[in-house]
């Protein structure tokens, strides 16, 4: 995981000048430096409408293309609002379309139309986007070398063998367990580049967010309780990114339609033998076993001769469509396989992100407990402190009686004074312990 993670993830922003010296000197399998002389993130031309684009085909070859957004649209045979999804200058949520010839990728970062043959990203000095484009080009290349040391180690009529039913399984959709079609590994670079710098993130977050959270329960300020609003901010705003993440695969898996539509290999390779076959029928004609070249011309062609033609072609096409069905559905296995186990990726970021959410929640339920408790005992308080007053209060009383303008008897006795005080301080004691012990009686104290 930690490799994975250096290949994915770019490093600290006082080394990224040297990693765009790494990546804009390293040379492609053509000999050209693949991103030389690129200065601009992803911009328009002025006086233009060309757009500077990232071209990786399926041997890992690499290099810049400037394209109009109309050219685009016809190449890929996708609509405008598609390309919009790549649009820099918008922020779109993340969405995995598959079309009728591509497959338009937003996912963070990774912005790119994924063909058969192709792979197009915006050209961008984004760290993520080269980052994405080395490891694509590494997968593709590391393919490429196993494959021909394969080829290099069988030998005479097993070779041959071995290499038709290869290319055989590889037409018609009867796949090995670990092949996959050029657009199926682009999209798990993809994936992997999305889930990797998420589940980072995540990392981070956690990182910074259990000591913040225990620092303010032990000492509520107003400095603390303001990071950690900024704090949960942040963890809204990537709970939100990561569960439209988890919600586009989630989509995908429910939708069969949705990935077949997405084996563009398959598609282009059904495309191509249904042209092939039905120039082979139109035409050439096969008589006493000689071929020879000659359209086939439906007027003068005997009805026995059409008839047999209609129901040839009526039973091909059942045979095609009954084994496109099935190698569709052994391919949307093979698919939904490889998103189910990146929707347990971000699936597990996403319990980190809620684990980290609860343990928020408890942070502020507890301080609220502590803010409460605190809040009552100055009710306590108060209530002492109001009894309290009521029993001096009494005192009060005596002395405005004692003060009227009158004469007693007891005036006259020196120790009136002493008796007057000491029976007015207990009588004011007597009177307060008895409010307390009815405060506790009434649970309004604690014992």
């Amino acid at each position: 995981m930690a490799d994975l993670k250096e290949r994915l993830l770019p490093p600290k922003p006082s080394s990224a000048i040297n990693l765009r010296e790494t990546i804009n000197n390293r040379p492609s399998a053509s000999g050209r430096v693949p991103f030389q002389g690129v200065d601009v993130l992803g911009l328009k031309k002025r006086g233009q409408g060309l757009r500077s684009w990232i071209r990786v085909d399926s041997s890992g070859n690499s290099q810049i293309i400037e394209v109009d957004k109309f050219t685009m649209m016809r190449r890929c045979d996708l609509p405008a609002r598609d390309l919009r999804l790549l649009d820099p200058l918008f922020v779109y949520p993340s969405t995995i379309l598959g079309r009728e010839k591509a497959i338009v990728v937003n996912l963070e970062q990774i912005r790119c139309i994924i063909t058969a043959e192709e792979v197009l990203l915006l050209n961008s000095l984004d760290s993520y986007v080269l980052q994405y484009v080395v490891e694509l080009q590494r997968r593709l290349k590391t393919t490429g070398v196993d494959e021909v040391w394969q080829n290099d180690t069988n030998h005479g009529a097993d070779l041959n063998r071995r290499r038709g039913s290869r290319n055989f399984d590889n037409v018609f959709g009867n796949t090995s367990p670990d092949y996959l079609p050029f657009e199926f590994r682009a999209l798990e670079v993809a994936l992997e580049a999305a889930c990797t710098f998420l589940d980072s993130q995540a990392a981070e977050l956690e990182i910074e967010a259990y000591p913040l959270l225990d620092e303010l329960t032990s000492k509520i300020s107003t400095l603390n309780l303001e990071r950690v609003r900024r704090l949960k901010s942040r963890l809204v705003a990537l709970t939100r990114r990561v569960q439209k993440v988890r919600d586009e695969i989630e989509q995908l898996m429910d939708d069969d339609g949705d990935m077949a539509e997405m084996y563009l290999t398959e598609k282009k390779m059904r495309m191509e033998s249904f042209v092939y076959g039905d120039q082979s029928v139109t035409g050439y004609r096969s008589i006493d076993g000689a071929s020879f070249s000659a359209p086939v011309s439906p007027v003068s062609s005997p009805p026995e001769s059409r008839k047999l033609e209609k129901s040839l072609s009526i039973a091909r096409s059942r045979h095609e469509s009954t084994k496109s069905s099935e190698s569709s559905t052994e391919n949307i296995e093979e698919l939904e396989m490889l998103l189910e186990a990146y929707f347990v990726v971000i699936d597990s970021t996403l319990n980190k992100l809620t684990s980290l959410k609860e343990y928020i929640d408890d942070t502020e339920d507890f301080i609220n407990i502590q803010l409460d408790n605190v809040r009552n005992q100055l009710i306590q308080f108060e209530l002492l402190l109001t009894t309290a007053t009521f029993v001096v209060a009494i005192f009060g009383v005596v002395a405005g009686i004692f003060g009227m303008n009158f004469e007693i008897p007891m005036f006259g006795n020196p120790d009136a004074f002493k008796w007057v005080l000491l029976i007015t301080g207990v009588s004011g004691i007597i009177i307060f312990s008895a409010f307390v012990w009815f405060f506790r009686y009434k649970r309004l104290m604690p014992l």
